[in-house]
């Protein structure tokens, strides 16, 4: 089964609208890289999505790195500065959608938000 995980951060302590809006680009930029076939798969199974946290930016660079490692699709998404935000801002990554068994090697251990 197929999987994408979105992973933020939380000592930003983003309102609401802005930590949806910034796991929604994690979500589409990351389908956007991804490979047609796993992308047609994933959709048919349910586009499975699982939000999971880490504490800081240190911590989700971690992740990120480790993803690229494995070859996952991911992405890193930082925001512009120009509302909640003063100056640009990492917030956070999309991985997949890809095999569960494989982003959990990543992720597997983190917290549901």
């Amino acid at each position: 089964m197929l999987k994408q995980v979105i992973i933020v951060r939380k000592d930003l302590k983003m309102p609401k609208g802005k930590f949806a809006v910034q796991c929604s680009h994690a979500s589409v930029e990351a389908v956007l890289i991804s490979d047609k076939e796993k992308i047609k798969s994933w959709q048919k199974d349910g586009a499975k999505k699982v939000l999971l946290k880490v504490g800081n930016e240190e911590e989700l660079l971690k992740y990120y790195t480790s993803a690229k490692k494995l070859r996952l699709k991911t992405v890193l998404i930082k925001d512009s500065g120009k509302t909640f935000f003063k100056k640009p801002t990492i917030t956070c990554i999309g991985i997949g959608p890809d095999a569960e068994e494989k982003i959990d090697r990543v992720s597997g251990k983190l917290k549901i938000i």
